[in-house]
């Protein structure tokens, strides 16, 4: 009896024990949940049906908005593909990354985001667009696949979107994998499904047996042009009933820096409201293939038990303005452009949620950072919203800044913005509460001087904190 009474013990402790191991390994996935990052390329923040567009059909971004969190005044401080990135990578703004323009290298001092990730036990994986320095597995991810960065020029022949004109961006980009093999078999540049092999990179690593949370970091290069028009999407959009932004303009009104630029040749100019309805019938053709792609990324993670343990952010790397002040690109202060989507959802985060609280790309590292548990570098200027998601904060920032090349400063409040452009001696004011789409400026009105001139001065100091070579060479406004 007392041998059987003794192995009854064993078998009880090496039960408890195992139950404290199930217990220990349940905490701390509790603690440390996975990071999936979804970041599409040039989409407006107002391209999502939930957060007000009537037009436009996005039932899977629909649902995470009532699943999550939105920060609706989200902002990219410096609105270019890879200066932004870089910016999301390091948590640190252009002024102090080394990253302020193309071509810029990310200083390596720096820690990045996927590098504190895989720090505290992370798996790092990076999926798509690669648009700096170097390569993902040299920024801190353990592995990527569906990797997409230049260098197939030798495969490129000239091309037409779905406008019929010449295409003059990914020119040469191509899928390819860490050693450099590439597969031009893929295709060569952009193709109108490609949002369909980024997402099924994404699945793959879902899919995948996981032994420690992980960071899974996909870049999406939809809506960003050329826009072609995705297969089974022909269609969704009737141009004729499109209506062109209510803040369309034919032209815009002065060279603000980039007006001749290669984003803003894509259309003819004057802009005429029917350019610019079949150019958003393609743009939002491709946000609702990208949307279809979101969704089969959620289901991989709900059918491999996962959704419940995952923190999923949803942003864009900034904005575009798609006929809005009679530009198309990117590279400029308005809202439509510095302005990203930008939702969260996961545990910890409400649930059907709208905030207003001003925030930045760059403060995602360390808000995730601080949702999961994982210590924040001390390399990191960015601020954690974590605050804010949990109620204990409305606001994070008084104001934030954006920043483009030598041409265009900007400041702005809850309620105003001033926009500098150092180049032409010339600024403008909007009231962004009576006139959110930035049509009437108000620079030179008498009973608003005091309120440009606080804005001014308060932006000036900030620059000169930057070291901002603008400012020395800017003449006084």
């Amino acid at each position: 009896m007392r041998t059987v009474f003794q192995v009854f013990l064993s078998v009880l402790c090496l039960m408890s024990h195992f139950q404290s191991e199930a217990a220990a390994e349940d905490v701390k996935k509790a603690t440390h949940p996975n990071i999936v990052f979804l970041l599409s390329d040039d989409q407006r923040p107002d391209t999502i049906g939930a957060l007000g567009n009537k037009i436009i059909k996005t039932p899977n971004l629909d649902q995470l908005v009532k699943q999550g969190t939105s920060f609706t005044r989200a902002v990219c401080a410096n609105p270019i593909c890879t200066p932004s990135r870089a910016e999301i990578m390091t948590g640190v703004s252009g002024f102090h990354n080394g990253s302020l323009d193309f071509g810029k290298p990310i200083k390596p001092e720096l820690t990045t985001w996927s590098q504190a990730m895989h720090n505290a036990g992370y798996n790092s994986w990076y999926v798509g667009k690669w648009h700096n320095d170097g390569k993902p597995v040299m920024r801190g991810y353990d592995e990527t696949l569906g990797l997409f960065t230049g260098g197939g020029g030798r495969w490129a022949v000239p091309s037409y979107d779905g406008n019929g004109l010449l295409v003059t961006g990914y020119r040469g980009w191509i899928f390819q994998d860490d050693e450099r093999n590439m597969f031009p078999q893929k295709g060569v540049g952009l193709s109108s499904n490609i949002s369909e092999h980024f997402a099924d990179a994404a699945i793959e690593f879902i899919e995948r047996k996981h032994e420690k949370p992980y960071f899974l970091h996909v870049c999406f290069t939809a809506p960003h042009d050329p826009l072609l028009m995705p297969i089974g999407y022909e269609q969704y959009y009737d141009p004729n009933k499109i209506p062109v932004p209510v803040n369309f303009q034919p032209e815009h009104p002065f060279e603000h820096g980039n007006k001749y630029g290669r984003d803003e040749k894509l259309l003819p100019w004057p802009r005429t409201k029917q350019i610019v309805q079949n150019d958003l019938s393609l743009y939002y053709s491709v946000v609702s293939h990208l949307d279809a792609q979101v969704g089969r990324i959620v289901d991989a993670l709900k059918k491999s038990g996962q959704w419940e343990n995952t923190i999923l952010i949803y942003s864009s790397d900034h904005g575009l303005a798609m006929g809005s002040h009679g530009l198309r690109g990117k590279q400029n202060m308005y809202e439509h452009t510095v302005g990203v989507p930008l939702i969260m959802v996961g545990p910890g985060i409400p649930a059907d949620k709208r905030s207003a609280a001003q925030c930045y790309l760059r403060d995602l590292y360390p808000t995730s950072c601080d949702l999961a548990g994982v210590p924040i570098p001390k390399t990191v200027e960015a601020k954690s919203l974590k605050p804010v998601l949990t109620g204990d904060k409305e606001a994070i920032y008084d104001e934030v800044y954006c920043y483009f090349r030598n041409f265009q400063r900007m400041i702005r409040t809850d309620r105003w913005k001033l926009i500098v452009y150092p180049h032409l001696n010339r600024v403008q004011l909007f009231d962004l509460k009576q006139d959110p789409l930035e049509q009437h400026d108000l620079s030179q009105a008498p009973q608003h001087q005091q309120v440009r001139d606080s804005l001014h001065r308060k932006l000036n100091d900030w620059r000169k904190e930057q070291n901002d070579a603008s400012l020395a060479s800017a003449k006084k406004s």
